[in-house]
């Protein structure tokens, strides 16, 4: 399994494990699968002194990418991808954990 996290054209970012189409030594498309929205929210701390503030306090949150369809594979146009890199552990294992607790 390759765990990646993308960034697509419309900002959102996506965990997932992710395939190269490739045909004639060009990429022709993605393959995500069981693609999760990666959804970040600030976790805001209200201190008396400013300095006291830690930028990197942030919450995430995991969700299917696509609400309402069964598909496990997606195919994503390499037009809507901005970049792909590796993901953090912390994100690695939540990503796991999610789909190891998935219902069938």
């Amino acid at each position: 399994m390759s765990i990646k996290l993308t960034l697509l054209k419309s900002g959102e970012q996506v965990v997932s494990d992710v395939k190269e189409l490739v045909s004639e030594e060009t990429v022709r498309g993605y393959v995500f699968k069981n693609p999760h929205r990666v959804q970040v929210n600030r976790t805001i701390l209200l201190t008396e002194n400013e300095n006291d503030v830690d930028d990197r306090n942030v919450e995430i949150t995991l969700s299917p990418w696509i609400l309402l369809t069964e598909d496990e594979d997606i195919l994503v146009s390499p037009e809507w991808i901005v970049t792909i890199v590796e993901p953090l552990n912390s994100i690695i294992e939540m990503y796991q954990e999610k789909l190891n607790g998935k219902v069938d």
